[in-house]
């Protein structure tokens, strides 16, 4: 499987077509098994639910009601980000994110032909506690934020 440049937001356009159309897949379980699947799959311990984190989470994605944008809170949680219209669940906002995993190289530690930041988020082994919503937007758009505690992604040091 390769990696390809391929602008997130056009990932989430095109991701759609392949949404199952239940309204399941939301729930902090949900969100749990699809983190800890990726997370296994490169021996990295679970990550928990927090409901503090989480009400972070829901918190900042009622902010982005109105305009449905991808753009961060800049608190103090790592975050990924992800909207899509139709029926976008949580986990398929996981998925996408678990799809850069192609970019990331482990021994050069760094993102090759494309976005994997994302994803080295999703398996950061520091970040043991997880909170993310799902909001609709006004303009009929999904929303989800994920937050971990502690961040990730420190410049120089590798996820797992």
């Amino acid at each position: 499987m390769g990696c390809y440049k391929i602008p997130l937001a056009l990932v989430c356009f095109i991701s759609l077509a392949f949404v199952s159309p239940s309204n399941a897949q939301n729930s902090p379980q949900d969100y749990l098994v699809a983190h800890n699947a990726a997370r296994a799959q490169v021996g990295v311990a679970n990550i928990t639910w927090s409901n503090t984190v989480a009400a972070y989470a829901q918190n900042y994605a009622n902010q982005r009601i109105s305009d449905c944008n991808l753009v961060h809170s800049d608190g103090s949680y790592g975050e990924n980000l992800a909207k899509g219209s139709g029926v976008f669940t949580g986990t398929a906002a996981v998925n996408l994110w678990v799809a850069e995993r192609p970019c990331y190289n482990y021994t050069t530690n760094s993102c090759v032909g494309g976005e994997c930041l994302h994803y080295t988020q999703v398996v950061w082994r520091n970040s043991v506690r997880l909170g993310c919503a799902r909001v609709q937007c006004n303009n009929g758009w999904w929303f989800v934020i994920c937050s971990y505690d502690p961040p990730g992604n420190y410049v120089g040091q590798r996820p797992y």
